[in-house]
């Protein structure tokens, strides 16, 4: 089956060199690409926001593709748009309003096309999008896809129809995604949903429910089905990796994070295996010394800190202090390795923040000196805790300002990271030509971070070492020493 999805920004001339935040501040949204086994009607579908919306566009296609439906990369051609969206900052809502109106332009030349909001916007805005603006035709919440074919049939007789249901058990366990990489090299496999988390600026848990965790076997059923097809690398997805717990009907089985962890890294040794997202509050040393176990599991984490000072963080309902936060890097460090790849999450601007709070973020940065992160002024949602509790009462210009010294210090610190590569060989997964070059391919090593290098010998899918010369603030460049022979042999 031809792969359905490409990123859009793989389209446009978008740079290896741009920075972590330059690339979020795109919220480039992945879409659909040309399919054709025969089915008559076609799908087009947007997703924007996190790895989560993405990895459940994978699924919503499978459930669609058995229904009689291909995929197309042209909202022209479809008969079907979906989006998928994305509640967890103002402009994200924004970009998603500005695409309906384009798709509702095509509707008016073409009467017959039918328009859904999928994700955490259908859940919240569900009312608005079907009563009030009449935008569209459907609305389905992250956890409402099985009903995809009822709800099309309802549309398809002219009704509006939806299903935003929280359950308390979907996990989609059984249901094949059709993967949103175009590569054949990497792929996400979720291994929960929802989350417990009630932190005060969040929508998730309201968007997406309360955490459940997905049976080990089906999660180790995907991984081996990944590695059969020649899949090189996996990322287990949750929106709080942390607290994964599985345990069977009658008690007598248990798996925790850690002990899942290593059940995926001794699936293959050539499988690479990487996890998002950590919880300050939650991340064991158990898993970290299973990371220092597996050289296939890889020496990365992110660590959302969200901000430097205890008073803000209890604002926010970390429920963890600053010094909690510096005690997990340390661990860290001290049992994986100084050269640990270690990114971030940070809000400036949150509700009462002061100058000298803010200041103890940046003085938290310059501790930790993360490879990179992603950073936001504070934008405040509706129906959160934070909302509904605290005012929203730093200038616009304030917020700004400030993000701009996050982002300046982190770019400093990112160039610095960089420079630590400098002379060093790093075996790195090759994903696909560079896109300033098609003689240069590009992959990431086992700490995240991209590295540019010739092409040599090698194909996708290769694992290479590569000597770094040279670094930008978020790219290696180098020269390939040694294509690393596979040595796969897969353990059911």
């Amino acid at each position: 089956m031809q792969k359905e999805f490409i990123k859009m920004e793989d389209r446009i001339n978008h740079k290896e060199s741009m920075t972590a935040e330059e690339k979020a501040a795109c919220d480039l949204p992945r879409i659909s690409l040309e399919q054709n086994t025969g089915n008559k009607r076609k799908l087009y579908i947007e997703s924007y926001g996190c790895q989560m919306n993405f990895s459940d566009s994978e699924i919503v296609t499978s459930i669609m593709h058995k229904n009689g439906f291909d995929t197309t990369n042209s909202m022209e051609l479809a008969d079907v748009i979906f989006i998928n969206t994305c509640s967890i900052r103002e402009n994200a809502e924004q970009k998603v309003r500005n695409r309906l109106a384009q798709f509702n332009a095509l509707k008016k030349r073409k009467r017959s096309l039918t328009i859904g909001v999928l994700g955490c916007m259908a859940e919240r805005l569900k009312a608005k999008f079907l009563e009030e603006e009449k935008i569209v035709d459907l609305v389905i919440g992250p956890d409402a896809y099985r009903d995809l074919p009822n709800l099309m049939a309802e549309a398809d007789e002219g009704n509006k129809a939806v299903n935003v249901f929280l359950s308390k058990e979907e996990t989609y366990a059984d249901i094949s995604p059709v993967r949103l990489n175009s590569n054949g090299v990497s792929a996400f496999v979720s291994i929960m949903r929802g989350c417990d988390n009630m932190c005060s600026f969040c929508v998730v848990p309201f968007t997406r429910g309360r955490e459940r965790s997905r049976d080990p076997h089906s999660i180790i059923k995907e991984t081996i089905e990944l590695v059969e097809q020649g899949y090189k690398e996996v990322t287990l997805l949750g929106q709080n990796v942390d607290s994964y717990k599985w345990q069977s009907e009658d008690g007598s089985e248990k798996v925790n994070f850690a002990q899942l962890l290593e059940k995926v890294a001794l699936i293959s040794p050539d499988l690479r295996v990487r996890f998002s997202t950590s919880h300050p509050k939650d991340i064991t040393d158990e898993v970290l010394y299973t990371i220092k176990k597996y050289e296939n599991i890889c020496n990365y984490i992110h660590l959302p800190v969200q901000s430097g000072n205890s008073r803000v963080l209890d604002l926010m309902n970390r429920t963890y202090t600053r010094e909690w936060y510096l005690d997990r890097v340390k661990a860290i460090r001290n049992i994986i390795g100084e050269d640990c790849g270690i990114s971030s999450d940070m809000i400036t601007g949150f509700c009462t923040e002061t100058e000298e709070e803010h200041q103890e973020t940046l003085s938290l940065m310059e501790e930790v000196k993360f490879h990179f992160a992603y950073m936001f002024a504070y934008s405040e949602r509706p129906g959160t805790l934070a909302q509904k509790k605290y005012a929203d009462d730093i200038p616009e210009e304030t917020k700004m300002r400030r993000l701009n010294e996050v982002i300046n210090l982190q770019q400093e610190h990112s160039l610095y990271r960089n420079k630590e590569a400098l002379g060093k060989v790093h075996k790195v997964l090759v994903e696909g030509e560079s896109k300033k070059s098609n003689l240069e391919y590009k992959g990431r090593n086992s700490e995240n971070t991209v590295v540019v290098f010739p092409k040599g010998d090698c194909k996708m899918g290769d694992y290479v070492n590569v000597l770094v010369t040279d670094c930008s603030l978020a790219t290696l460049f180098g020269e390939i020493i040694e294509i690393i022979p596979s040595s796969t042999k897969i353990s059911n």
